[in-house]
């Protein structure tokens, strides 16, 4: 058991604010809403801190700011589920034609997330298996550790390095396009 001082979690939230901001920002694209997020991180991270090892305290955070972005995004607030009996309300004006209901942009949604599955899939290694099992299969950092026997902060240096291949990757595609 690691404990931590009121100082010392205080100097570790200055320490990394800025970073689980940032990684607020990437999921939620808001920024009021990435500070709210990020101060649930940390409110989070003392009640827990004292189960992580200290030189895991940066993934740990990050990961910890990802799983409450997620949440948030999982939402009904977020994604605007309709409540039983909102079906009286009068429908807003456009909304007919959204694109939810448009079956060109489903498939297209559907091609697109193919097209990402073939991008994972076709990454050199030592960041294809390691993208395949986080992007596609959905596991932690640590089991993808334990799974392809790297240490946990070079997994997510090569995690890292894959979302960088896959970015550029994703944007020469739209430039041919």
């Amino acid at each position: 058991m690691w404990e931590l001082t009121n100082e010392e979690f205080t100097g570790l939230m200055q320490q990394y604010q800025k970073l689980i901001y940032t990684v607020c920002l990437q999921f939620v694209h808001e920024p009021h809403t990435a500070e709210d997020l990020t101060q649930d991180t940390f409110l989070s991270a003392f009640s827990a801190i004292d189960r992580c090892e200290p030189q895991y305290y940066k993934q740990w955070l990050v990961r910890v700011a990802a799983n409450k972005c997620k949440d948030h995004l999982k939402s009904a607030w977020v994604r605007k589920v309709d409540a039983p009996g909102d079906d009286a309300l009068p429908e807003p004006r456009g909304a007919r034609g959204s694109d939810a209901d448009d079956p060109a942009q489903s498939v297209a949604d559907r091609a697109g997330a193919a097209e990402l599955e073939t991008l994972v899939r076709g990454l050199r290694e030592p960041y294809g298996k390691i993208a395949v099992l986080y992007f596609l299969e959905h596991r932690e950092t640590a089991e993808i550790a334990k799974l392809v026997g790297r240490p946990p902060a070079t997994v997510n240096s090569q995690l890292w390095r894959a979302k960088l291949l896959l970015r550029q990757q994703i944007t020469e595609r739209r430039q041919k396009e």
